[in-house]
């Protein structure tokens, strides 16, 4: 990156509290890279992108997020265990004591936006302790040019210090010495104690999952979106390991953005970002080439391991499991830009079934929309964690919960009424297994849900009738009886076990457990939505 580099822009930060620090301002990527490795915090892999490793902390710590309990939040958000509150106090507290342990400090600040819908642009100031902080935030959130950072002025204010743990965490409502806490009336989101760089991103896209429906009649999705050449946009939601970024991937289609969307009620959709975060466990130019090629310069590697050569090894979750990349998103070729377009016209919720027993492919009525929505079902299978030895559901409200703030109720209602004025098709896509459970099944080859989708996508999957879709016995969806380039045995899960009574005592395990999981839900649920789920008990 070379020594020559040098790192003169500069701002006063008096104004947050922020005394006497060196405060380097707007810089480059490859600044801020050069300066993580002047000051020992990161490496070089062979290629020259940065790779850093955020310490303790190689995910998120849902248990330690908190929202500021006021008169913003007292009534709208939908406390417990997701989220969880805290005083205006406490917080008032930890924010001065960031601002106290920043000053005299160098450190980072950096002004960009969310939301690539000019109507909805938010302006996002973020000051890090850390330079590769500073530079996630450049690959993550979208960069205003020079004419827009003249007087530019932040909305939301973020203030990063990985380095601060609160000495005593039980007299100010935290369970430890680390927090990620909103404050939506201050509009300030406050890291502390983790250097891991998701807390930052999913803390704007926590707060823009309270301001775009209360306020903006916008509904914010955990989901990636691409766009077609005939000018249709197709979503994917999904939860970690189901290939919602895989999937969003096509060739034929441009990528709006991999993970964090709104739908406005001009029924258009627009990315919240300016960039992507991968995970690159097992990552191979075969099998993820987009993300493969668009680790370079400016992107950043978190908590990989390096082979003899200086290039990384993809295979070693030594460190974690979580390995990560960030990039901005002009790292990929196939994109829309700007990052918005018009006119959704298929959903596609993805689930990695370890059960076997969920259909491939199939059709979901407005009212199992809102179902399967709230539900955000996938599966861990055995050996993801430690005690699992056999396929265990997975549920997660809106498939995004920990981001959540308010009732999942809510976002489904919004999106049962998008998809009935938009005319929107929704899938529900199990990218699990077949043949039988995990252990004994295999898992459904990608080809053919690559195919799957397309065929959704191009009309292929024939129309909403009885000679065209068989309707599930247990879960009440349609699958199609036939799919260009997929075997029909396939199409059908009872057909690939042989073995009906073995198929039908999973598939009814598996229903009870979705009966079981939306009881929460049920008291704030429509009788319509309520009646999307699966209908027939196990006796």
């Amino acid at each position: 990156m070379g020594n020559h580099t040098q790192f003169t822009k500069t701002i006063s930060l008096d104004k947050y509290g922020i005394k006497n620090a060196t405060v380097h301002y707007q810089l480059s990527p490859a600044e801020l890279q050069a300066k993580t490795i002047e000051l020992g915090m990161g490496r070089e892999s062979a290629n020259g992108t940065l790779a850093i490793n955020t310490g303790k902390y190689t995910g998120r710590s849902p248990q330690d997020r908190f929202l500021v309990k006021d008169a913003y939040t007292e009534d709208r958000v939908w406390w417990g265990d997701t989220n969880k509150g805290i005083s205006p106090e406490s917080f008032d507290f930890l924010q001065g004591e960031i601002e106290n342990y920043l000053s005299e400090k160098e450190i980072y600040a950096r002004d960009g936006y969310v939301c690539a819908d000019p109507e909805y642009r938010m302006n996002v100031r973020t000051i890090t302790e850390y330079p590769w902080s500073n530079m996630f935030i450049f690959n993550m959130f979208l960069r205003p040019d020079e004419d827009e950072l003249e007087g530019f002025q932040e909305e939301w204010l973020v203030l990063c210090a990985p380095g601060y743990e609160c000495p005593d965490p039980e007299a100010y409502g935290l369970r430890q010495g680390n927090f990620s806490i909103l404050n939506f009336t201050k509009k300030v989101a406050l890291v502390g104690g983790s250097a891991y760089t998701g807390e930052m991103k999913k803390g704007i896209f926590s707060a823009l999952n309270m301001i775009l429906p209360v306020d903006k009649n916008v509904l914010p999705m955990h989901c990636s979106a691409n766009y077609g050449e005939k000018g249709d946009t197709a979503l994917f939601f999904g939860l970690s390991g189901t290939g919602k970024t895989t999937l969003s991937a096509d060739p034929n289609r441009k990528l709006i953005g991999d993970d964090e969307h709104g739908w406005t009620a001009g029924n258009s959709i627009f990315n919240f970002e300016g960039g992507c975060y991968a995970k690159v466990i097992d990552l191979t130019e075969e099998k993820e080439p987009d993300i493969y090629r668009a680790i370079k310069p400016s992107a950043i590697l978190e908590n990989v391991i390096f082979k003899d050569n200086g290039e990384v090894d993809y295979m070693d979750s030594s460190i974690t499991q979580n390995t990560r990349v960030s990039y901005p998103i002009f790292h990929i070729d196939n994109i829309q830009v700007p990052s918005y377009a018009n006119n959704p016209k298929n959903i596609f919720f993805l689930t990695c079934d370890a059960f076997g027993v969920l259909p491939p492919i199939s059709k979901l009525t407005p009212a199992q929309a809102a179902y399967h929505f709230i539900s955000g079902y996938t599966a861990k299978v055995a050996g993801t964690e430690a005690g699992i030895t056999e396929p265990v559901p997975s549920f997660s409200a809106c498939f995004g919960e920990p981001f959540m703030p308010l009732h999942p109720t809510v976002y489904a209602e919004m999106l049962s009424k998008k998809m009935k004025e938009a005319d929107v098709n929704v899938w529900l896509v199990n990218t699990g297994w077949t043949g039988g459970p995990y252990g004994v099944g295999s898992r459904i080859k990608l080809k053919y849900t690559r195919a799957m989708i397309t065929a959704a996508l191009e009309g292929h999957l024939g129309k909403y009738s009885y000679e065209d879709y068989h309707i599930h016995s247990v879960f009440g969806v349609a699958q199609p009886r036939s799919c260009p380039g997929v075997p029909t045995d396939v199409l059908s899960p009872r057909a690939t076990w042989n073995d009906d009574d073995a198929y039908y005592k999973m598939a009814f395990k598996l229903s009870n457990s979705f009966r079981k999981n939306f009881k929460k839900f049920e008291s704030n649920a429509s009788e319509e939505i309520r009646r999307g789920g699966p209908q027939r008990y196990a006796f």
